[in-house]
């Protein structure tokens, strides 16, 4: 390594310009109660325009008198953490390294500070920009030494490591209170997560603590850009390019039907919350691959452990939040690995809906999941979703024998019958886009099949779940069992419609009302990925809706609704806001993140093992 033609590695330190005595004269003098030298010393080290000769000679200094550096120098030491060691030549680096690594070993009181200092690079360096004679502080993405930056800072805490093996619990109190606002550009997001992420490749001990901050921050972007506000960005987008691109009236017409034919799509979301997002979201879809893929071929047993990690980040923190879209299609992704993998989120999710310690709110959520999965998931076989459903619909039924024993006048009540009431949804739903697949193989046996769950049953219960369920669910589902000869639910549709069910006051205060035909909510956590990077990932995966096949069941005045073009829009025209609404998860939340009880996170449900 040469800096001004002299070769650092094979000579000794040249000679540079400098005040005062050596560090450890300095240091003597400034004990003795004479701080002039130590003063300058403290001077030349915070020099901005210092030189990469000066940085070595100084940190072989203190690495020889690292001993006498205790917390009486601590306005020093920071001076030395402050120095712009990243990105020099490799002299100063693995010198730089050094000299942190005996100061950890030394004087364990500075860890924290040293720890602080290599987190504090994990993003890219501030800069200031001139906009309008106005100067603003931003990061600097255009950076092409970052990732060479980035590596020696892993490098540097994998030595402090190394040196204090307790590191860890140190850590991440650190890494999460350095994490950026979340509102910084999509850039220094993507950095950030992308080296906590790699943090935990060499500390693994801390990867389930590491996810939890990741998610915690990815869904406070998923709730507060809504699904709405995302196609209303994308389609304004999408208008102004066109109009863009519309060349003046009679010129360039011979090029108008090549200009039709080659559409410009960018994978930039229009929304700006939404674009932050979709980049985080493909950095972590980009760690589970690589964590469960070892040179291509998938690893058992780190996908196992990957998998208990993030079923604790989900208990904990997705399956409360209502109206995220998009952070959940971690376990959905997660899931695509392996049949097994998809199994145990069933079935995990299968015995919160049925424990009646379970707050009530979290079971149904976890059957707006299951149904969800069941009917999105390419990957879930037949067989699986039959095994599904009949554990479904014997809980159902034997929901119903409790309700017609039990003496009691029974009512349609969502707040008393809200798992019951988000079960039938999730098998009606699960039906609706499943039930090709299940007569495929055999119309017969498949039609044997769905009359043995005894569907007439469920839906002319007193309960009347299909007054309950979310009117386009309740509609496919009529449409599909009348052609096969299943159940007749129309007439009970019918009578629903004449006994609309009562006015709802806000859950906010006030005079507000709304009318709640659909209590229920439209909590499909599996609804389309509007995403674009990560979504390139989802989409391969995905069941969408066959609109054309299905809609040709409906009566005539249900099947105009909605025909947008390249757009799953099954829920289409049929999603209520939530403000005022009881829904699934209860909108008078202080916090999306939140259990139904309290502002704490709910109880983590136990998983079962592999």
């Amino acid at each position: 390594m040469e800096i001004d033609g002299r070769d650092f590695l094979n000579t000794p330190p040249m000679k540079t310009v400098r005040f005062g005595g050596s560090v450890a004269e300095t240091l003597e003098k400034h004990k003795r109660g004479d701080s002039s030298d130590y003063e300058l010393l403290r001077h030349q080290l915070a020099d901005p325009e210092i030189k990469d000769a000066q940085i070595i000679n100084w940190l072989q200094e203190f690495r020889s008198c690292v001993t006498q550096l205790t917390k009486d120098h601590e306005q020093l030491i920071y001076i030395i953490l402050r120095l712009p060691w990243v990105g020099r030549s490799q002299a100063v680096v693995e010198e730089y390294m050094a000299f942190l690594g005996n100061l950890v070993s030394a004087q364990t009181v500075y860890l924290c500070s040293c720890l602080k200092m290599v987190v504090s690079l994990f993003t890219p360096k501030r800069v200031t920009i001139c906009e309008g004679g106005v100067d603003f502080s931003d990061s600097d993405d255009e950076d092409e030494n970052l990732p060479r930056n980035f590596d020696q800072c892993h490098e540097a805490l994998q030595i402090i490591i190394r040196y204090v093996p307790s590191t860890s619990r140190f850590l991440m109190p650190i890494l999460q209170d350095n994490f950026p606002f979340v509102q910084k550009s999509s850039r220094t997001l993507e950095c950030y997560v992308h080296n906590l992420l790699r943090v935990t490749v060499y500390v693994p001990s801390i990867r389930r603590d590491v996810l939890e901050v990741i998610i915690g921050k990815l869904l406070k972007l998923d709730v507060s850009a809504s699904r709405t506000d995302i196609e209303e960005a994308e389609e304004t987008a999408a208008q102004n390019q066109r109009a863009e691109e519309q060349p003046e009236e009679g010129l360039f017409d011979m090029d108008e039907d090549v200009s039709a034919d080659q559409p410009s799509r960018t994978d930039v979301m229009a929304h700006p919350v939404a674009e932050r997002l979709d980049t985080l979201m493909a950095v972590l879809m980009a760690y589970i691959r690589d964590v469960c893929h070892v040179n291509g071929s998938f690893h058992v047993e780190r996908t196992k452990e990957l998998y208990k990690d993030l079923l604790n980040v989900f208990d904990k923190l997705i399956l409360p939040t209502h109206a995220s879209s998009h952070v959940q299609y971690t376990m959905f992704y997660l899931c695509s690995f392996k049949l097994a993998l998809a199994e145990a989120y069933l079935d995990h999710l299968w015995k919160i809906l049925q424990n009646p310690s379970q707050p009530a709110v979290l079971r149904q959520a976890a059957a707006g999941y299951l149904g969800s999965f069941l009917a999105r998931a390419k990957f879930i076989p037949v067989l699986t979703v039959r095994a599904c459903l009949d554990l479904l619909i014997s809980w159902i039924h034997c929901y119903i024998d409790s309700q017609d024993n039990s003496g009691k006048q029974v009512c349609c009540d969502i707040s008393l019958h809200g798992p019951f009431y988000a079960a039938c949804q999730a098998v009606f739903y699960t039906l609706v886009f499943r039930h090709r697949a299940m007569l495929e193989a055999s119309m017969k046996k498949g039609l044997e099949y769905m009359q043995s769950l005894n569907l007439e049953r469920i839906v002319m219960c007193q309960l009347n779940p299909l007054k309950v369920c979310l009117s386009s669910v309740t509609s496919m589902f009529a449409a599909i069992t009348r052609k096969y000869q299943v159940v007749f639910c129309y007439t009970i549709i019918e009578r629903n419609n004449r006994n609309a069910l009562p006015v709802v006051r806000s859950s906010g205060g006030g005079d507000g009302v709304t009318t709640n035909t659909n209590p229920l909510d439209s909590f499909f956590p599996f609804d389309p990925y509007l995403l674009r990077k990560s979504g390139h990932l989802i989409e391969p995966l995905y069941q969408v809706w066959d609109e054309l096949a299905d809609m040709e069941l409906l009566p005539t005045k249900t099947g105009q609704q909605g025909s947008k073009e390249d757009e799953d829009d099954f829920l289409c025209g049929d999603t209520p806001k939530t403000e005022g609404i009881l829904g699934m998860t209860p909108s008078s939340y202080d916090s999306n993140i939140c259990s139904p009880s309290s502002v704490g996170s709910p109880p983590i449900a136990r998983h079962r093992p592999f």
